[in-house]
């Protein structure tokens, strides 16, 4: 049996040129990968370099494999079969993340043609579907570290989880049970990335989240607000708003997204195209809340009651839940009412006043969104005078 173990073993090394054989002899994966790196120039052919990688794969999953076995004891121990043994949960995810690295280096080479151009690669299989079932520890694992405040293990690890799962690598294994969790986890990853100043980083990350229908607005939130953190030159602005308009292209009806642009228009006083924007945007989204809103804020912005009413009445029909808009279209109409030349028309416009305010009293009555308090009672102050019991009422809503 010696006899032919050393046969197999020679056999084995047979061909092989001497860096792969110095890499293939070593059993520790640090001295292993520093050696592969070292040597990828003197390995033979494409072969060989697959040949050196996947034991790459091989060193990392043995420690893999060493501490799921430790768990696996430890699960066993809770039920009263053995004792509960301490195991290297860094070392764990470390390892996955190397045998994630490995794996995807070598298939690089192992898709090459061989000598009479053919591709036959050889470890592909194995390595994705060995690499793919330990993965879901970096999750868990990555949970621990953000527990312990260690945010560059968390980017490591969850950013790990969420490339793996984007690799095409890894395209054939099964996918569906990570569905659940795979948004939630990319809208971290990018928080942590946003975190550690790595905005492409979280950008694909932030890609990753917005396919999950539960994860799509926090994502789509957080992405422009990092987006727009970074912006310190004019240059920068013009930029993040062509990104804003990429961004409309691929959903025009995206609410974020409008504001995004309307928001950043309005920061650069560029009020020309502000107002083209949300006209082109209502002439195709004649109901679009965000749009009707932002163009009756831009009306009272400029000290233009009659339009801003104008506007945040449609606002207030397109979406009748929102305090905010009930509260300006108050103001708005308060304004006309004070205005009018003849006491019908204004108390036409207090009545219409009051009615806006009273529905945002109702929708937010402790003023946690709108601040309707003394307009409200300025209404109907012009409305019924000073010392009528509604006003009076009003007057103690506001305090």
């Amino acid at each position: 049996m010696m006899a032919m173990m050393l046969v197999a073993s020679a056999t084995a090394f047979a061909g092989d040129s001497d860096a792969l054989k110095s890499v293939l002899k070593s059993k520790n994966y640090a001295e292993a990968a520093q050696m592969v790196k070292q040597s990828l120039g003197q390995l033979a052919d494409n072969a060989e370099k697959a040949k050196a990688y996947n034991h790459l794969v091989d060193l990392a999953m043995a420690k893999v494999q060493n501490e799921t076995g430790i768990i696996a004891e430890n699960q066993l121990a809770a039920m009263g079969q053995g004792k509960v043994k301490e195991y290297d949960a860094l070392g764990l995810a470390d390892g996955i993340c190397d045998a994630i690295d490995a794996a995807v280096e070598c298939d690089k080479f192992d898709q090459q043609p061989d000598a009479k151009g053919k591709v036959k690669p050889k470890f592909a299989e194995k390595n994705a579907q060995r690499v793919w079932a330990v993965r879901q520890h970096l999750v868990n694992i990555g949970q621990e570290q953000a527990a312990q405040n260690n945010d560059a293990g968390v980017l490591k690890y969850w950013g790990a989880f969420i490339d793996s799962a984007e690799n095409p690598f890894f395209a054939a294994c099964d996918h569906n049970p990570e569905k659940e969790y795979v948004g939630q986890v990319a809208f971290f990853a990018g928080r942590y990335a946003y975190q550690a100043g790595e905005m492409d980083r979280a950008n694909r990350y932030f890609e990753v989240a917005k396919r999950d229908p539960q994860q799509k607005a926090d994502a789509v939130n957080f992405q422009l607000y990092a987006m727009r953190q970074q912006l310190k030159t004019h240059a920068d602005s013009v930029a993040y708003v062509n990104q804003l308009k990429q961004m409309y292209e691929q959903e025009p009806e995206n609410d974020v997204v409008i504001d995004g642009i309307n928001s950043m228009y309005e920061g650069m006083k560029d009020k020309e195209a502000q107002a083209a924007f949300l006209d082109a945007h209502l002439a195709k989204y004649p109901n679009s809340f965000t749009a009707l809103a932002n163009k009756g804020l831009m009306a009272v912005n400029a000290n233009n009651a009659e339009e801003g009413a104008k506007w945040l009445r449609k606002a207030s029909e397109a979406k009748p839940d929102n305090a905010v808009v009930w509260t300006y279209l108050g103001a708005c109409l308060s304004v006309l009412a004070a205005n009018a030349t003849d006491n019908a028309t204004g108390t036409k416009y207090y009545d219409e006043a009051i009615a806006a305010f009273d529905k945002a009293k109702e929708l937010d009555p402790e003023r946690q969104l709108a601040n309707w308090g003394y307009n409200r009672y300025q209404a109907y102050y012009g409305r019924y005078g000073a010392d009528d019991p509604k006003t009076k009422a009003a007057e103690a809503d506001m305090k």
